[in-house]
């Protein structure tokens, strides 16, 4: 028989604000706020302890001074954030064979058949914190989904594992926006139909699901509310084809201004990151990502490859204003593709007839 999966889902605890507290120790235990100085400027990350305040990652700045007035605000300093990251996922996928990583902060990681998976993981997020100085919580279970919910249990310096039928009962009196891959206006839309809880989703009728999302979304509603997921933990090998940098955040972006801001540091920091790697890529490409859940890319295919800053940048904006979403947006991202050190995807091999035998060029 197969060994049952063991997936976990490892998660950087506010990860930029615990960066700049590595630098400046003396800010230690004071609410701290992560943003640019402009007036359109959004919070990017904030501490725990101005957290509490009700200051989350998205928000708008002057919002954020309004809340906590006592708090701490410091530019982002991207750099620093790579370089740490690059620390941390070092030392993790020196200890585990199949990771994904999910963004500078987050990753996948498969343990199946890993002897004694939970005591590998502790001893690794003790390495981490004691060699990065970066604290990790961590999920673990049979899938990702339940491994994703439960890293959120018990932040900062969470450690959670759960089987499925487990999840379906700890989550049960838990609204349905709290199962990854549905939004706000799907949770509304749910709720107009009786369904609040995730509990409720797990008895819902299908074909009532159907009548008002389709079938396929009937299904993979019924599905997350029941924790079934066989999303598989994809790792890299070779140069990567494109490389991408998205941003997911705590409160829905509503204004484009405030979009576009952020898109012009995702693309910075994806500049930034080819550069170091001396990779260049034609094809320019945004995903967004609204509060719906609805997931939209667009792409532009240059004249010539680049890693330049403002191309790429001037780029992704325009089509961002171009697609102009028509609803908050809870991803953004931007990615590079169509690379001079990668070979184009080669044609198929022609079929050959019953009885032919077709050489390879």
């Amino acid at each position: 028989m197969a060994p049952k999966r063991v997936i976990a889902h490892l998660d950087c605890d506010a990860f930029y604000a615990t960066v700049e507290l590595i630098k400046q120790p003396d800010l230690k235990g004071k609410p701290l706020i992560v943003a640019g100085s402009g007036p359109r400027s959004v919070v990017t990350t904030a501490s725990y302890e101005a957290r509490k305040f009700g200051v989350g990652s998205a928000m708008p700045a002057s919002h954020a001074r309004r809340l906590c007035p006592t708090a701490v605000v410091i530019p982002p300093d991207f750099t620093a954030y790579r370089e740490k990251s690059r620390e941390v996922w070092t030392l993790v996928r020196a200890r585990l064979e199949s990771v994904q990583g999910m963004g500078i902060d987050e990753a996948y990681a498969d343990l199946t058949g890993v002897e004694k998976p939970l005591r590998v993981l502790r001893e690794l997020v003790e390495q981490v914190k004691t060699e990065t100085g970066i604290q990790i919580s961590v999920g673990v279970g049979p899938n990702r989904l339940i491994a994703k919910c439960c890293s959120d249990l018990g932040k900062p310096a969470g450690f959670v594992a759960m089987g499925r039928e487990e999840a379906c009962i700890r989550f049960a009196a838990a609204p349905t926006r709290r199962l990854p891959g549905i939004g706000p206006k799907t949770a509304e839309r749910l709720a107009e139909l009786g369904y609040v809880t995730v509990a409720q989703l797990q008895e819902a009728d299908e074909a009532q699901l159907a009548a008002r999302f389709g079938d396929r979304w009937a299904r993979y509603l019924k599905a997350r509310a029941s924790f079934h997921d066989d999303s598989p933990v994809e790792t890299e090998s070779g140069a990567a084809k494109s490389v991408s940098t998205e941003r997911t955040f705590d409160t829905d972006v509503e204004t484009h201004d405030e979009q576009e801001e952020i898109m012009r540091k995702l693309a910075r920091e994806l500049c930034e990151n080819l550069q170091k790697k001396g990779r260049k890529g034609r094809t320019v490409a945004i995903k967004v990502r609204l509060a719906d859940w609805t997931t939209v890319t667009r792409a532009k295919t240059l004249d010539g490859s680049t890693n330049a800053i403002e191309l790429v940048t001037e780029t992704a904006v325009t089509l961002l204003r171009a697609y102009a979403p028509s609803q908050p947006v809870r991803l953004l991202g931007v990615r590079l593709a169509a690379f001079d050190d990668v070979e184009p995807d080669k044609p198929p091999a022609p079929v050959a007839p019953v009885g032919q035998l077709v050489l390879p060029l």
